[in-house]
């Protein structure tokens, strides 16, 4: 795919329950936004840029020559974030944009391309996302842990937190192996045509959306499609609490 066939936004928060200012946390003298920034940038893609709902976090990328761009301070979702971005930058309905979350520094570069070229090659979805087989049951049984599972065509049947798909003679007396072939780790990288990302927030949320705390789940519910590319490759760890950030910054050094 080339460089001018798709763009990333990465929508950062500055309130988090869990880790206050957490676009901001500092790994190894440089702001976590800016470090995921950096690493997506390595991407194929035609462009990198912050949507931001504070101006701290705006003077932080620019400091570090990465492009930024105040939007609202009340939206509910990074998705509803990265469509008034799309609408700011002016983006045409057919263009590619990859939503890369603002708290993966580690973030792969390559899964960005191709989470993009799998999208340009479906016409048949409105988006396109990420998983890798589980390989540890533990992962299996933790709620913090998105599955997924799919169709003939690698489109998502469903996502859930709960253990996904429940191997009927295999789990009766508890899960202590997993399934082959084995069960799909769902990565929260997304790619959507940008018309797409702009409607998103005018669709109802769904019963289900609700229950599992899952987005996504309300692209299916109204009948469009998701795409998921199966990778061999497992992300880095992301940042949700300050534990993670302390583990994450011994990898920097």
């Amino acid at each position: 795919m080339s460089a001018a066939t798709f763009h990333v936004l990465i929508p950062a928060r500055l309130a988090s329950s869990r880790l206050p200012n957490k676009p901001l946390a500092d790994i190894a003298g440089i702001p976590m936004v800016v470090r995921v920034a950096q690493r997506a940038l390595q991407s194929q893609a035609a462009s990198v840029v912050v949507a931001a709902d504070d101006a701290a976090i705006i003077e932080a990328c620019e400091r570090h020559g990465v492009r930024a761009l105040l939007t609202r301070r009340d939206h509910p979702s990074g998705s509803d974030r990265l469509a008034e971005a799309c609408t700011l930058l002016g983006l045409d309905g057919d263009t590619c944009v990859v939503n890369v979350q603002g708290d993966e520094p580690l973030i792969e570069p390559s899964l960005i391309d191709a989470c993009a070229a799998l999208l340009a090659e479906r016409s048949d979805c409105v988006m396109s996302t990420v998983a890798h087989t589980i390989d540890d049951a533990a992962e299996l049984t933790n709620p913090n842990v998105v599955k997924v599972v799919l169709d003939a065509q690698s489109r998502a049947l469903y996502f859930s937190r709960s253990p996904l798909p429940w191997w009927r003679d295999g789990y009766a007396a508890g899960i202590t192996q997993l399934s082959d072939p084995r069960p799909l780790r769902h990565i929260g990288l997304y790619a959507y045509r940008a018309g797409f990302l702009r409607r998103f927030p005018g669709l109802p949320p769904s019963p289900l959306e609700i229950l599992e705390s899952l987005e996504q789940l309300r692209v299916l519910w109204h009948g469009e499609r998701i795409a998921v590319h199966v990778s061999d490759l497992q992300p880095g760890p992301g940042i949700d609490t300050p534990a993670d950030l302390a583990r994450v910054r011994t990898l920097f050094g």
